[in-house]
C-alpha cells in the first residue's frame, strides 16, 4: 500500500540505467496460460521494483506476471521485493530496477524536490484502507468524537493508514493528540490485539478487516476500498498504485514503456470479471496465507478499488495534492504542476487495444 514514505519522503530519483534493445509488441493470446511462457532469448530486459508485492493494491502487477502478458508484448519482467517502499525506491534510484510499482502520490512528493517521476498505467483508484471501531470496547459508538482518547491501531507510525484515520478524525476537529495511535508489527497482531480489547479503533487493510468483520469485532466507519467511501474520506478520487518512471525513461523507450502498459491494462481487464476459481488458480499459493476463503472474500470486498483501463481520473491528481499538502510542505505542494505528475498516453491506447 502506500504510506506516509511513499507520499513525501526520501523521492530523489536517479537517472534510469540504460535499457536493453526494444522489441515490437506481440498480439496477446486468446486465452491465458496457465503457466507463463518463459521469454523470448531477445525480449526486453525490465525489472519491476515494488514493497509488499502480495498486498491487493498491487495484485494487476502479480496478474500481469502470472498470466504471461509480459511475456506476450515481448519483455522479459523481473518483478523484485523489497522489503519497503523506500528501498524499492533506492532500486530505481540506484538502477537496479527501471520502474517502480507504488503510490501515484509519490509522483507529486518528488517534482517538490526538483525530480521528474511519472506515473504511466494505474492500477489502484482507491486505497483500500478501512477505519472501524470494536464492538467490544466501543459498543456505546455514536459518532466519530467517541473516540477520544481511545487506542487506535495503524499499520505502522506514519503510515498511509494512521493518515487516513487522521482524515477521518479530523472532519469533526479531532487531532492527532486527540487519540492513541498504536502501531501494530503485522496482520496477525492487528487481530489478536483487537480481539483481546486492546484496541478501541483500527484503521487497516485487507485481507485483515475483512476477518474482524468475519468475526463480528468490527463496525466501519469509513470504507476506502469503494469508489464512494473513497470520495467521503478525501473529496474526491484518489489514485493509488501504479507504474512510474522517471520522465527520462518514458521518453527515452516508449516502446518498452507502451509494452507494460499494455500489459497492465490487459490484467486489469482481467480482473474485472475474475472468478474465484480463476484467482486460485492464477495468485501465488503463499498470497493465501494458508487461508483462501478469506482472501477471496477479501478479493470481492476490493475489486472495485482497481481501475479498469488504467487511467489516470479528471480529479484524481487534484485529490492526491490536497491530501499531501495536510501532512507536509503544503506551500510547495501547491506550486506543484500535476500535469508533469503523470502521462495518460500509454494507457490510452492500450484501453483501445484491449477495448477496456
Amino acid at each position: 500500500m502506500w504510506s506516509r514514505r511513499n507520499w513525501g519522503r526520501a523521492c530523489a530519483l536517479g537517472v534510469i540505467a540504460a535499457a536493453t534493445p526494444l522489441l515490437r509488441a506481440q498480439a496477446p493470446s486468446l486465452t491465458a496460460p496457465a503457466v507463463p511462457p518463459p521469454p523470448r532469448p531477445d525480449a526486453t530486459k525490465l525489472a519491476i521494483a515494488v514493497d509488499n508485492r502480495a498486498s491487493f493494491c498491487y495484485l494487476p502487477l502479480t496478474i500481469a506476471e502470472q498470466l504471461g502478458y509480459f511475456v506476450q508484448e515481448g519483455l522479459d519482467v523481473e518483478v523484485r521485493e523489497f522489503p519497503d517502499d523506500v528501498q524499492a525506491l533506492q532500486a530505481m534510484q540506484s538502477g537496479a530496477a527501471h520502474v517502480l510499482s507504488g503510490a501515484y502520490a509519490s509522483t507529486i512528493a518528488a517534482q517538490v524536490r526538483g525530480q521528474s517521476l511519472q506515473s504511466f498505467v494505474l492500477q489502484g483508484r482507491a486505497p483500500q484502507v478501512v477505519v472501524g471501531v470494536s464492538k467490544e470496547t466501543m459498543g456505546h459508538y455514536r459518532t466519530l468524537n467517541d473516540l477520544r482518547g481511545r487506542r487506535v491501531g495503524v499499520m505502522a507510525a506514519g503510515s498511509a493508514s494512521q493518515r487516513v484515520a487522521s482524515l477521518v478524525l479530523r472532519k469533526v476537529g479531532l487531532r492527532a493528540a486527540d487519540v492513541q495511535y498504536v502501531p501494530l508489527a503485522n496482520a496477525a497482531a492487528a487481530v489478536q490485539a483487537f480481539r483481546r480489547g486492546d484496541l478501541d479503533a483500527i484503521s487497516y487493510t485487507d485481507p485483515t478487516v475483512t476477518h474482524l468483520e468475519q468475526l463480528g469485532a468490527l463496525r466501519v466507519v469509513a470504507d476506502t476500498r469503494s469508489t464512494r467511501g473513497t470520495s467521503e474520506v478525501f473529496g474526491g478520487p484518489m489514485p493509488s498504485g501504479c507504474l512510474c518512471a522517471p520522465a527520462e525513461f518514458l521518453t527515452q523507450y516508449p516502446k518498452a514503456s507502451q509494452a507494460l502498459a499494455d500489459a497492465m491494462v490487459h490484467a486489469l481487464k482481467w480482473l474485472q470479471t475474475a472468478g474465484p476459481s480463476d484467482i486460485i488458480k492464477t495468485v501465488p499459493e503463499r498470497y493465501f496465507q494458508g487461508d483462501r476463503a478469506l482472501y477471496l472474500a477479501a478479493f470481492i470486498r476490493v475489486r472495485e478499488a482497481w481501475t479498469a483501463d488504467g487511467l489516470m481520473p479528471e480529479n484524481g491528481p487534484a485529490t492526491a495534492a490536497r491530501m499531501l499538502a495536510q501532512f507536509e510542505a503544503p506551500e510547495q505542494v501547491r506550486k506543484v504542476d500535476l500535469a508533469r505528475t503523470f502521462t495518460n498516453e500509454f494507457a490510452r491506447k492500450a484501453k483501445a487495444r484491449f477495448r477496456a
